[in-house]
């Protein structure tokens, strides 16, 4: 018996290293029939990431045939809802909504930020860009960037501007504001969009930047007014609207971006198959008329390379910015 033992102990350790590395295969194979799939909103629900998010876990349940439930995690521009993925089991049934914020803008704002962007997530792809807008109190009784600036430099109570949260594209297109235009602003951050808007709508806050489709109810009620976009170009759904270089802040312009990430180590055919199946969803046309013509969005559908690309180059890009304004989110 000991002899048998001795021979058969070689064959039962190499059946075993068999097993462990075949299991993220086996898992591949089998997914998503397991479980239902949980994606991950860094921000609260109604503003962009969200919607996206929404839209896109609506098409995967259809295509995947398995539930896929929307699960809020806001705070910390995103970190929060980042972090929780970032330590998920990687075998495809976490997915997280990433934006300009969560994978570029917060690697170097926050000096302990508790994730790595490059390291902690694996690319699916680049959902869209979209633009921001220049919104003011509709009280505060200017009409331009022009106007706006003049207010500035005259009046130190009203260098204040409202963001979506510390960290997010909002935040920085006011850093770079202040930056280009010479007046030190005080950045006054919320957990959102919703509620930061209805203070510029209030008067608590003179402006912000944010998304345009965010502010048109407010808009048409009266309560606040659009100056300009912060694209290079104008857009087409509201063609009216001059950028903010055709306004006179020569430099000005930023997008903000919408991204899909697994965690690090998720299988690579899951990872295929994701892609796959968000890109079809992407071409849509109920999706495309809802990102597109009521978010103002560009519909982009990149591969896992050239969003990890797009990354490496966003990510010294705001640093830079960050650096230059000293702008800090602790």
């Amino acid at each position: 018996m000991p002899s048998i033992h001795r021979a058969t102990a070689p064959l039962l350790a190499l059946f075993s290293l068999f097993a462990l590395l075949g299991t993220p295969h086996a898992h591949a194979q089998d997914w998503p029939a397991a479980k239902h799939i949980t994606y991950v909103v860094p921000f609260t629900a109604g503003g962009s990431t969200d919607i996206v998010g929404r839209t896109v876990a609506h098409k995967l349940q259809e295509s995947l045939k398995q539930s896929v439930v929307v699960e809020n995690k806001p705070g910390q521009a995103g970190g929060i809802g980042a972090a929780y993925v970032a330590k998920a089991a990687p075998d495809g049934y976490t997915l997280f909504g990433g934006t300009i914020s969560t994978h570029a803008i917060n690697a170097s704002l926050y000096k302990k930020l508790p994730y790595d962007p490059m390291k902690d997530f694996e690319p699916v792809t680049l959902v869209a860009r979209l633009p921001n807008v220049l919104i003011v109190n509709a009280q505060l009784g200017v009409n331009s960037v022009a106007d706006l600036i003049a207010l500035l430099k005259k009046d130190p109570s009203k260098r204040m501007f409202a963001s979506s949260g510390a960290g997010t594209s909002t935040h920085l297109a006011g850093e770079m504001l202040a930056d280009l235009i010479g007046v030190p602003l005080t950045h006054v951050p919320y957990k959102g969009t919703p509620p930061a808007m209805t203070d510029v709508a209030a008067g608590e806050v003179p402006f912000m930047f944010d998304q345009l489709t965010a502010a048109l109810p407010l808009v048409k009620a009266g309560k606040l007014k659009l100056l300009a976009v912060t694209t290079g170009q104008r857009i087409t759904l509201a063609p009216e609207l001059p950028t903010m270089i055709e306004s006179g802040i020569a430099g000005f312009e930023m997008s903000s971006w919408q991204a899909i990430y697994v965690p690090k180590g998720t299988p690579r055919p899951i990872i295929q198959r994701l892609h796959a199946e968000i890109v079809k969803a992407l071409k849509q046309p109920d999706v495309k008329a809802k990102l597109t013509d009521q978010l103002a969005m560009e519909i982009v559908g990149s591969t896992p390379e050239e969003l990890r690309e797009h990354m490496a180059k966003e990510i010294p890009r705001w640093a830079a910015l960050v650096k230059k304004s000293g702008a800090t989110a602790e």
